[in-house]
């Protein structure tokens, strides 16, 4: 099976391609996530917890980077076992275009080996991927200010509270 997705964040270049290679950003944004380690320059293990059909799953498996063109693109490979949901094993190309000083478009065109149910489920993840990731780059929007609440003076205040010390 393969897939494409595209996102654009609101981000520049830099700052997305640094939050593609930072293990704690990644494990926010990866649904189901336990743990992401770098075991090396170019290779994580991670843990997440997926439900696939009506299982629970716990995967846990070994990623590896390559083809890195920093800060453009890379290909991810990954290959895990989830026990009974079985063994799951796929990869991604992963492109940065900046789009403007302050948008990136990240494109992923992800190749998938497995059953009907886990290409399913992996493309529900990897759509929530993609907004996980969107959304933690995305700066907070400035806080709206309100203006403080007027109170009349004191002769023009009315209502039960002053009519009970009367």
């Amino acid at each position: 099976m393969q897939m494409n997705e595209s996102q654009l964040v609101p981000a520049p270049q830099d700052k997305v391609w640094a939050g593609l290679n930072d293990a704690a950003v990644l494990t926010k944004c990866i649904p189901g996530c336990q743990k992401l380690e770098v075991t090396a320059p170019n290779e994580m293990t991670a843990t997440v917890v997926v439900k696939v059909g009506p299982v629970k799953a716990n995967f846990s498996g070994k990623v590896t980077l390559s083809d890195i063109e920093a800060p453009n693109s890379y290909r991810i490979s990954g290959e895990g076992s989830g026990g009974v949901a079985g063994f799951a094993k796929g990869g991604a190309t992963v492109k940065l275009t900046a789009e403007g000083p302050e948008a990136t478009r990240l494109d992923g065109k992800l190749a998938q080996l497995g059953g009907r149910l886990i290409d399913a489920t992996a493309k529900k993840l990897a759509g929530e991927f993609f907004e996980r990731f969107a959304a933690e780059l995305t700066p907070p929007a400035p806080a709206a200010e309100t203006p403080p609440a007027e109170e009349p003076p004191g002769d023009e205040k009315k209502g039960w509270f002053k009519k009970l010390l009367s």
